[in-house]
């Protein structure tokens, strides 16, 4: 330990000649490479007691108390070789990244006990903590009030799985960023100490004492029935969302949405799809619905997998989005993401079919990434009483590195977790993140779209609500590589919010970007730009595409064409056993130029159903037999009919 008296910083770029800079900047002053400033959280007594201006193991600058900056952000922090017990539930937890702090790393501090330091912590870009909930409590709205508290109950399982459901019970230990509530860290629940629903109301008390007028009742009741007698989580699970969603109705709504596909500077094949892209005719999924697929396999390959992921996809939403249209009462969440859950199994099926029908084996089968949206519009009755079209819900789909980003004047989030090697090592809990990136093949995939049966699909659906303005950003890996979104977001997403710039403008604009910082990949990007304002409400009377658009219905609508193309791919391992042999990571080969038609598709589609199909019919009958009546006749004929 030492006083710092330097305060210097320096530069990822490992050929930068003169790396260090004041800690002040944010770009290197000698090769203009943008500046990490990761901030971590120090744990423990000890940690608490070094004093700010004091550098710790000759790299970490202590800002504030626990608040300490990594100063050479371009080296691999020290690790145990033996991972403590306390480090396995933030490893076990990682798909909970949005709420959640990742181990960063160990300090070793002369002769006392090692310091374990957290990454991903609510720690703002100037270094300090972000509010409390019970700072920022009173000023938030009816809304965000009943979603803090639906973050924290969608919590209290996983971490009571972990045995450390404590730490929500501890008002400091939670923060808000805008609409998202982050933990500082995790405390262990004592073993003789049982927690249960009881001691989560308890906690909430002081909180339900001062919401917003038109919520504060419907809440009370239901920290009364945690507090006064046993109450399962699904009871209270079903009424606080019923509240959420009359809450998050009463707000006005309204989306536009542009996308772009572009092949890059060095690729002669263009394997991703987007929906919708520059060229889509007008469509009423398109504000509600936005996908990108990264086709893997190379030549008449990947492009043909992300086609059928997309078309079958349209398909499959289009039936779900008029299904719930004719619901009376609003359909659950839980039922929502199985629903969603089976259509991305069926175009698994699809795509692993025709790889099986074409005799495909190992490195010849092809397969997708994907990261799809879908906001939801569900009539509701609002706390004020009158029925609105839309809840406000955003569902979220992704497999493999496809990446999707929530994005506001003030924050950037990654919403989604890339399916690569790096994090397989933190799920099985054999190693922490930033030891797992050294592996040679740590952003390898591990799982994708179509290269085996849907059972060995770990899906992840994740469902959001739209309470503020702000940008859904949809892209694939030509984009999100080395950082670029969290390094450039400010400069184009603040423009667009302000209406200074259309989202049409955006989108080429971070293609453009792309191809200036990455340019080794294709690159897509789907940008929806969500809006709460009446002054952009506009009704849907245009016959010609509107760009704003609000509450469409949803009719049935033509498919744009596609042509049949031959596939050459590689192999993907997805065994996902407790204790799994290590999966043969996908690695993408080099693009080349897109072909495909609808009447490809419909081979494929008819080609595949004994497989794919039959799939869907076995996770849903009910809804399956409503969508094939809305089918094409030549895949209706290959529908199974109900005995």
């Amino acid at each position: 330990m030492m006083i710092s008296t330097q305060r210097i910083i320096y530069c990822i770029n490992p050929t930068c000649n003169r790396p260090a800079n004041s800690i002040e900047e944010r770009i290197c002053t000698n090769c203009q490479t943008p500046l990490i400033h990761r901030y971590l959280w120090a744990t423990g007594t000890l940690a608490a007691n070094i004093l700010p201006e004091t550098q710790v193991a000759e790299r970490y600058e202590v800002i504030q108390q626990q608040i300490w900056l990594d100063t050479q952000p371009g080296l691999p922090p020290e690790t145990l070789q033996d991972l403590p017990k306390a480090v396995i539930p933030y490893l076990k937890l990682y798909q909970q990244q949005l709420h959640l702090p990742q181990v960063y790393g160990v300090a070793f501090f002369e002769d006392e006990d090692d310091i374990l330091l957290l990454e991903n912590v609510p720690i703002d870009a100037t270094g300090n903590l972000y509010l409390t909930i019970t700072d920022a409590w009173e000023q938030a709205t009816a809304v965000r009030q009943v979603y803090w508290l639906w973050q924290i109950l969608q919590l209290w399982q996983p971490l009571a799985e972990q045995g450390v459901e404590q730490s929500l019970l501890i008002p400091d230990n939670l923060r808000v960023q805008g609409w998202c509530v982050r933990l500082l860290e995790l405390h262990p629940t004592q073993v003789d100490e049982k927690l249960s629903l009881r001691d989560l109301g308890k906690s909430w008390q002081p909180w339900i004492a001062l919401a917003q007028p038109q919520i504060a009742q419907s809440l009370q009741k239901i920290v009364e029935q945690m507090c006064d007698r046993p109450v399962d989580l699904e009871t209270i699970t079903t009424q606080l969302n019923t509240l959420l969603l009359s809450a998050a109705a009463e707000l006005p709504l309204s989306l536009q949405v542009a996308g772009a596909t572009d092949i890059g500077t060095e690729l002669t094949q263009n394997e991703d799809t987007c929906y919708p892209s520059t060229d889509e005719p007008y469509n009423p999924l398109m504000p509600r619905l936005s996908m990108v697929c990264d086709g893997i396999g190379g030549h008449q390959g990947g492009e043909v997998a992300s086609q059928m992921a997309v078309q079958s996809l349209k398909l499959q939403i289009r039936a779900l989005l008029a299904e719930v249209a004719e619901q009376t009462e609003p359909v659950a969440p839980k039922l929502l993401q199985e629903q969603l859950e089976a259509s991305l199994r069926v175009v698994n099926n699809l795509i692993s079919s025709r790889n099986d029908e074409q005799k495909r084996q190992g490195r010849e089968r092809m397969a997708t990434t994907l990261v799809m949206a879908l906001q939801l519009p569900q009539r509701i009755a609002t706390i004020s009483g009158w029925t609105s079209d839309n809840a406000h819900e955003l569902y979220l789909a992704n497999i493999g590195d496809s990446r999707a980003y929530w994005i506001t004047r003030n924050y950037c989030q990654l919403l989604t977790v890339d399916d690569d090697v790096a994090w397989r090592e933190v799920r099985y809990g054999r190693s922490l993140y930033r030891q797992a990136l050294q592996r040679g093949d740590a952003t390898a995939l591990t799982q994708a779209l179509g290269t085996k049966d849907a059972e060995s699909l770990r899906l992840s659906i994740q469902r959001f609500i739209i309470d503020e303005e702000g940008l859904l950003l949809l892209c694939s890996d030509g984009l999100s590589d080395n950082d670029w979104v969290e390094n450039s977001w400010q400069d184009f997403a603040i423009p667009v919010l302000a209406g200074e710039v259309s989202i049409a403008e955006t989108v080429q604009n971070l293609i453009n970007l792309a191809n200036q910082k990455n340019g080794h990949d294709n690159t897509s990007v789907v940008l929806t730009l969500c809006r709460l304002s009446k002054e952009y409400l506009v009704p849907v009377t245009l016959l010609s595409p509107p760009e704003e658009i609000v509450e469409p219905e949803t009719p049935e609508v033509e498919e744009p064409a596609l042509t049949e193309s031959a596939q050459a791919l590689l192999d993907l391992d997805l065994t996902e056993e407790p204790t799994p042999p290590i999966p043969t990571p996908i690695k993408k080969s080099h693009r080349r130029k897109p072909l495909v038609n609808v009447g490809g598709l419909l081979a494929v589609l008819v080609g595949a159903t004994t497989l794919g199909l039959f799939a869907w019919w076995l996770l849903n009958p009910q809804t399956f037999q409503q969508m094939c009546g809305k089918l094409p006749q030549p895949i209706q004929s290959a529908c199974p009919q109900r005995q």
